[in-house]
C-alpha cells in the first residue's frame, strides 16, 4: 500500500506539473500509470505467494508439535515402567543377598578374617627389611586389605605365602647385591648381609636400613661407633657355616637410628664453647708445668743419686754436688756460718726444683670456677632466649644448657688431673729438697763433732 500511495503522489505530482510542461508530458504520464498497475499486479502476487509460504510452514509446524507431544507421553509411560522394574529390581536384589548371605555362611567371616590380616602383614612386610631383597610382596596384600569382594584360592595362597616367607626369611642370613643411597648424594651397588629381619650390613662394615616410605636403602647420617663396626665387619667377611659375634638391633633400625644421633665425645666438648676452650688450655698448660717439673725433679734426682755414691767428688751438675762443693771450700769454717752457708745454698736451689709446682696448684683451683662461669654464662643465655622466644620449643633452649652442663663438668674434669700431677711433682720436689737437708745436716754434724773432737 505504501508503494501504491508514493505512485499516486508521484503521479499527482507529475499531473500539476504537466500544466507548466509541454504537450510531450501527457505521454510519460500514460506510461507512468502503466507503470503503476503492473506494480501493484506483481504485489500481489508476491503476497498471496508468501501467504501460500506461510501456511505451509505453519503445518509443518504443527505436526512437528504433534510429534513432540506423542514423544512426550511415550516418555512418561516408560519412566512409570522403569519405576515399576527398579522397585521390582530393589526387591529381587534384597531377596538376592539374604540368599547369598545364608549361602556364604562361615565364608563372610572369612572375608573379614582375610582381610585383616593382609592389613596387618602389608604393614609388617612394607616395613621389613626382607623386602629389600624381595621388593614387590605388599602389592597382592594391598589388593586383598581394599578387596570388596570374596578371595580367590590363589590370592590366599599368596597370602599365605607371603606370612610363610617373612616368617622364614626372618631366620636366615643371607647375602646379596643391592643399590644403595649415599648420604651425600648418588648411590651405588653394593653386597649387603641381611641378619634376618633386624640389620643389613655392607661389606665395610657399615651399618645401612630400609626406607620402606621410598623403598631404598640408605646409609645412616653418622656412621655407628667403632665396636658395632668391627662386628659388622666380622659378620660380613664369615664364611658360611662360621659363628661370630654381632650386635644385632632388635627394633629393627629403632634403636640404631637413636643411638647415631646421640652427641659423641666431640661434640659434647664443642657444646662448652669458649668458656670450655678455655679450660682446656689451663689443663694444656697445667701438663705442660707438670711435665717440666717432673724432668727437671726425675734428671735432679738421678744426678743426686750419683752424687751420693761418690761423696768426696762433687760436681756442679746437681745441687747436692754444689753443696757438697761449698762445704768443702768452707771446711775451716765454724759450725754457725756454715750452716748459714748451706742454708743459702739449698735455698738458691729450692725455687729452680720446685718452680711451677704452686702455678699449678693455683691451675687446678682455677678450672672448677671457669666451669662454674660457663655454667652461668649458659644461664643467661638460656633465660635471655625464653625471654625472646618463650618455652615453646626446648631445643632453642637446649644449647645454652648443653653449655651450662658441659663447662662445669670439663672444670672438675680439668681440676682432678691437676691436683694429682701437683701432688705428683709437689712429692718429687719435696723428695729432693729433703735429701739436700738431710746432708746439709750431715755435714753439719759431722762438722761440729771435728770441732769438738
Amino acid at each position: 500500500m505504501k508503494k501504491i500511495f508514493n505512485s499516486l503522489v508521484l503521479a499527482a505530482v507529475v499531473s500539476s506539473a504537466g500544466f507548466v510542461a509541454n504537450v510531450n508530458a501527457a505521454d510519460k504520464l500514460d506510461d507512468l500509470l502503466k507503470q503503476v498497475k503492473q506494480d501493484r499486479i506483481s504485489e500481489g502476487a508476491l503476497n498471496k505467494k508468501r501467504e501460500q509460504e506461510f501456511n505451509a510452514a505453519k503445518a509443518d509446524k504443527q505436526a512437528l508439535l504433534n510429534k513432540a507431544k506423542k514423544e512426550l507421553a511415550n516418555e512418561k509411560d516408560r519412566g512409570v515402567r522403569l519405576q515399576k522394574q527398579y522397585a521390582q529390581n530393589e526387591k529381587t536384589l534384597a531377596v538376592r543377598a539374604e540368599e547369598l548371605n545364608s549361602a556364604k555362611g562361615t565364608l563372610g567371616e572369612m572375608f573379614g578374617v582375610v582381610r585383616q590380616a593382609a592389613g596387618d602383614t602389608m604393614g609388617s612386610v612394607s616395613a621389613s627389611i626382607i623386602s629389600a631383597q624381595y621388593p614387590g610382596r605388599a602389592e597382592l596384600l594391598t589388593e586383598l586389605a581394599e578387596a570388596k569382594k570374596l578371595p580367590t584360592t590363589r590370592e590366599l595362597e599368596e597370602l599365605w605365602i607371603a606370612l610363610q616367607t617373612e616368617m622364614t626369611e626372618s631366620g636366615k642370613v643371607v647375602t646379596f647385591d643391592k643399590e644403595v643411597s649415599a648420604t651425600a648424594g648418588g648411590s651405588a651397588v653394593e653386597k649387603l648381609t641381611r641378619v634376618g629381619a633386624f640389620n643389613l650390613v655392607t661389606e665395610s662394615g657399615d651399618y645401612v636400613i630400609y626406607n620402606s616410605d621410598v623403598q631404598i636403602v640408605q646409609h645412616l647420617g653418622k656412621a655407628a661407633e667403632s665396636h658395632y663396626r668391627s662386628s659388622a665387619e666380622d659378620l660380613a667377611s664369615a664364611t658360611p657355616g662360621e659363628l661370630v659375634p654381632f650386635y644385632v638391633d632388635p627394633s629393627r633400625g629403632g634403636i640404631l637410628r637413636l643411638n647415631t644421633q646421640k652427641a659423641t665425645l666431640e661434640d659434647r666438648y664443642h657444646q662448652g664453647g669458649t668458656p670450655g676452650y678455655v679450660i682446656t688450655v689451663v689443663l694444656a698448660f697445667g701438663f705442660l708445668l707438670a711435665l717440666r717439673s717432673l724432668v727437671i725433679t726425675l734428671g735432679e734426682g738421678s744426678k743426686m743419686k750419683a752424687q751420693l755414691k761418690n761423696t768426696s767428688n762433687p760436681s756442679d751438675n746437681n745441687a747436692l754436688g754444689r753443696i757438697l762443693k761449698i762445704y768443702q771450700e768452707n771446711k775451716n769454717s765454724d759450725v754457725e756460718n756454715l750452716e748459714l752457708k748451706l742454708d743459702e745454698a739449698i735455698l738458691r736451689e729450692t725455687p729452680r726444683i720446685e718452680s711451677g709446682i704452686n702455678t699449678i696448684k693455683i691451675l687446678a683451683a682455677v678450672a672448677p670456677l671457669l666451669g662454674l662461669l660457663g655454667t652461668v654464662v649458659g644461664m643467661i643465655e638460656t633465660f635471655q632466649q625464653i625471654t625472646l622466644f618463650g618455652t615453646g620449643d626446648p631445643k632453642l633452649m637446649a644449647g645454652s644448657i648443653s653449655m651450662a652442663l658441659v663447662t662445669t663438668a670439663m672444670g672438675i674434669i680439668a681440676a682432678l688431673p691437676l691436683i694429682f700431677v701437683h701432688s705428683v711433682v709437689a712429692a718429687r720436689a719435696k723428695s729432693i729438697v729433703h735429701v739436700l737437708d738431710e746432708q746439709s745436716a750431715g755435714i753439719i754434724a759431722a762438722h761440729a763433732e771435728k770441732e769438738k773432737a
